[in-house]
């Protein structure tokens, strides 16, 4: 169930269904029951004011109003029921009841069902509708939303003008994008996902490519553990450090990695910052390693195949070479902060030797203004309107695997799959917290984990090992968090 439907996926989802036999006024009668019933058990109290618009959210509306009258609710329909077409007309005249016009005003109730707009709205809001979404915004009242808030684009999460803050959304067969992407998740309030009769073999014909980042998405290429494992099938990650004054990015990625499973784990040290790092750590190991020939020849032995590049490393001449030099090799690469930073001015030579490589094991994690710096092509792109359109669009230009780091952290794939994360808590946002992403990640590819659900389950381990913690959180608390995370993945494993 942690596929997410575009738009235009959904309207192929309903229309698959309709040809399947399926009539589209069940499909409408079944999701304003779904609504209905939010409304009922939500403890709003009896007077209900439903705002319809003219599509088949309005539909869904009408037969929300229509049921929750028969329940022994007072319900008001406000909207304009001669405008509506096809199954929404069909909804609208089961409505025995007034439709009164919108008067702008809207406190005269207990609670609001936003029925105006659903997710495919693609421009803004104006005139009537967007009087009546500051009006519901403006109610003081509890809103429950038809699919989406009215006003959030449902496949980019954009606000289009003005839209509802819902205080619950109730959506339909999968949820969308615009459910998880800011700014629109923060206007859903907790997402009621419906069964309204769309059989999931669809699924089969939209082949849906964009998912919420959780265990059901990436468990099966997850390394487990075997009782016949040992240190040396776990995988080597390494992880380059900086100079003196910034070993603390490489040490803080180096725990995480051997946290996040790593059989062995390396900090790749220059000289000057050896006794540092040595002093600094027990069960990770320190090598001294100056530049990129060093650095090539420490990567030559095969079984050291995770290599992570960035936490503290300086930016300039020196970590592009150890970068190309490290990207020749065949490890698993992450390139991080400013080890993307530094190829700022001339990305396309980070990218051709990316395209290169024979598999797609590198990953680029840069957060919001690293990634302007990078990919300034794509920044400035006005078609590109979303975070998780920037990030497809990136991984297709690099032939990497792209995190977009954030609260709504999205994972893009060559292969145009892209995950998004929705279980980041907002004390992640501290120094170092980077770092830890980092080092989970290498932890991950280093034993042999797919790029791509590498990078998805290392963000979802990020979030939740945060969340174990909790408030206060620190960066050097998350790699202490993880076992807690583990155990209960691995019990639901079992």
């Amino acid at each position: 169930m942690n596929e997410l439907l575009t738009t235009a996926e959904m309207g192929e989802a309903d229309r698959l269904t309709i040809a399947g036999g399926v009539a589209g006024i069940a499909l409408m009668e079944s999701a304003g029951r779904a609504v209905a019933d939010a409304v009922a058990s939500g403890g709003y109290g009896k007077r209900v004011l439903v705002v319809t618009g003219i599509g088949n959210n309005g539909g869904d509306g009408f037969v929300a109003a229509r049921v929750l009258a028969e329940r022994g609710f007072a319900v008001t329909v406000v909207g304009d029921r001669g405008r509506l077409k096809g199954d929404a007309s069909i909804a609208a005249a089961r409505w025995h009841g007034k439709v009164e016009a919108a008067t702008g005003t809207l406190a005269d109730c207990d609670v609001i069902v936003d029925a105006l707009f659903g997710a495919g709205l693609d421009r803004d809001v104006e005139g009537q509708s967007l009087a009546m979404i500051e009006a519901m915004n403006a109610a003081g009242r509890p809103v429950v939303a038809v699919d989406l808030p009215s006003g959030i684009n449902g496949t980019t999460g954009a606000v289009m003008g003005a839209a509802v803050k819902a205080t619950r959304t109730v959506t339909f067969f999968r949820r969308k994008p615009g459910h998880l992407l800011l700014p629109g998740r923060l206007h859903c309030g907790p997402v009621t996902l419906a069964d309204i009769g769309i059989p999931a073999s669809v699924l089969d014909r939209v082949q849906p490519k964009t998912f919420a980042n959780d265990p059901g998405l990436w468990i099966d290429r997850f390394p487990v553990l075997r009782p016949q494992g040992h240190k040396y099938s776990r995988g080597h990650a390494v992880v380059v450090s900086g100079g003196l004054s910034t070993t603390g990015a490489a040490r803080l990625a180096a725990r995480a990695a051997l946290r996040a499973g790593a059989g062995l784990v390396t900090i790749a040290s220059p000289r000057e910052a050896l006794a540092v790092n040595a002093a600094s750590s027990l069960a990770v190991m320190v090598r001294p390693v100056d530049g990129a020939d060093e650095l090539a020849a420490f990567l030559s032995d095969r079984r050291r195949n995770a290599v992570v590049l960035g936490p503290g490393g300086g930016v300039g001449s020196e970590m592009r070479e150890q970068v190309l030099a490290a990207l020749a090799r065949e490890a698993a690469v992450v390139l991080d902060a400013d080890a993307l930073t530094s190829f700022a001015e001339r990305p396309e030579a980070l990218f051709d030797v990316i395209a290169k490589r024979p598999q797609y094991n590198v990953v680029l994690t840069p957060h919001d203004g690293e990634f302007s710096r990078l990919f300034k092509v794509i920044d400035k792109d006005a078609h590109l309107k979303s975070k998780l359109e920037k990030a497809r669009a990136a991984a297709s230009l690099s032939k990497a695997v792209v995190l977009l780091k954030g609260a709504d952290t999205v994972v893009g794939g060559p292969d145009d799959r892209a995950s998004i994360a929705e279980n980041a808590p907002p004390y992640l946002a501290t120094a170092g917290a980077g770092d830890v992403l980092a080092g989970i990640l290498g932890g991950l590819l280093a034993q042999g984990t797919a790029a791509f659900e590498a990078a998805s389950a290392a963000v979802w381990l990020h979030g939740e090992a945060a969340s174990e913690f909790g408030p206060g959180l620190i960066a050097e608390d998350l790699s202490e968090a993880l076992p807690a995370v583990y155990r209960r993945l691995f019990a639901a494993l079992a």
